[in-house]
């Protein structure tokens, strides 16, 4: 593969990956005005973002079977498809009812893009490169929290929040063409791969009891949960609690996600020195540590604005080096049903995403207590179940190693 082939496939399958992420990204901005638009309150119009993280936990159960038994890229057309039509729809939204279940349709036609785009790294690209393109992806997935938050506030304030659906329609649409002209099918349909629920259950079942699978998995979706805690909450600390505007909320958002990706590219630094197994068995007390720091002082009020901008930078350092290494010791296992794997994968990510958004947007406190005190719990939790989990996996395989046919 050349250079410049490589490079175009990261960035097709990196936009594919920034659709879910910008979805969120660049309508939480505009959370007062659709409060006040639709008559009703902030903590309402969060169960928008609530019901989108349930559409995409939802749909990447229902495209990891499609996408083995399809191949990749015609479960991928209905999902942008769907994606761009109830993107239309939230523009004409007239009660909050309506754009919460719109949100909900709008995630299930996005995760389609989300649970492609990693089974495509796997069918695509070697196994020793899985961790360092996964770096890659959030390199690209970053310039959603950049870049989204502070054009949402922008078109916000100059247009209303109703013309972002419609842009990020254009955008998936876009998106939809460079996948339908220049991304290559990576893996043919499989007639093997029944789309009947008991086959489908087995199927599941036999990625989800895979050690390595189930180790990496659940307390990399349990770390990543943090990132959900600090999304959720954000638009109330910063904006409410603190009282910035919903521009410079869009300003420290995108500061904030440097920390993110800034640590994602060191990734690639560290994976030619380090196995991806024993940079986790790093980062993950560190996020202890600093989680631990933050909830003890948000319950002793020791930091202002600046103090907790420092502590959530710090965290989303350690998720941003910490997520691509346990999604690629995940997945690596598995060949032949690295969709059915990666669907499992980003449900597991997503479904304690959505727990923890519900559980910070049911705390009526004026603190950072709520999100500090669920990061720091989503961090113990991960290591304890990467501790626990590891003394199950006999002969690992490593996301640098090259293997054969992986396991079925």
């Amino acid at each position: 593969m050349t250079k410049k082939r490589y490079f175009f496939l990261v960035l097709i399958l990196g936009s594919l990956t920034a659709i879910g992420p910008f979805s969120i990204d660049m309508y939480l901005p505009g959370f007062p005005a659709i409060a006040k638009s639709l008559h009703t309150t902030t903590a309402q119009v969060s169960l928008s973002l609530s019901g989108f993280f349930i559409g995409i936990s939802v749909g990447q159960l229902l495209y990891g079977p499609l996408l083995d038994r399809f191949g990749r890229k015609n479960p991928l057309y209905i999902g942008l498809t769907l994606y761009i039509a109830a993107s239309i729809g939230c523009f004409f939204v007239s009660s909050i009812e309506q754009l919460i279940v719109l949100r909900f349709v709008q995630a299930v036609g996005s995760c389609a893009a989300g649970v492609a785009s990693m089974a495509m790294v796997r069918d695509i690209f070697p196994l020793k490169d899985n961790a360092k393109v996964f770096a890659l992806l959030i390199l690209i997935l970053g310039v959603s929290p950049m870049l989204a938050p502070t054009v949402g506030g922008y078109i916000t304030a100059a247009f209303g929040w109703q013309l972002i659906f419609i842009i990020l329609a254009g955008i998936a649409f876009l998106i939809l063409m460079a996948v339908i002209f220049f991304l290559p099918e990576s893996y043919q349909p499989d007639p093997s791969h029944s789309l009947k629920p008991r086959p489908i259950i087995i199927s599941f079942w036999s990625v989800m009891k895979h050690p390595q699978f189930y180790t990496y998995a659940v307390c990399g979706a349990i770390g990543f949960s943090g990132l959900f805690a600090y999304l959720a909450a954000s638009p109330f600390v910063f904006m409410d609690v603190y009282g910035v505007s919903s521009k410079v909320y869009g300003w420290i958002f995108a500061l904030l996600s440097i920390g993110f990706i800034g640590s994602s590219q060191l990734n690639n630094m560290l994976t030619r020195r380090y196995k991806s197994e024993q940079i986790v068995n790093v980062t993950l007390p560190a996020m202890v540590i600093i989680s631990l720091i933050f909830l003890t002082g948000s319950a002793g009020d020791w930091f202002g604005i600046y103090g907790s901008i420092v502590m959530i930078f710090l965290l989303l350092c350690c998720v941003g080096i910490t997520y691509p290494n346990t999604s690629a010791l995940s997945l690596a296992p598995f060949s032949k049903n690295a969709g059915t794997a990666a669907a499992l994968m980003g449900a597991l990510q997503m479904g304690v995403g959505t727990l923890v958004s519900i559980l910070v947007s049911m705390f009526k406190s004026r603190s950072t207590i709520p999100m500090s005190g669920l990061m720091a719990t989503a961090a113990v939790l991960a290591l304890l179940i990467l501790m626990i989990g590891r003394r199950n996996i006999v002969q690992p395989v490593e996301a640098a190693e090259q293997v054969g046919a992986g396991a079925h």
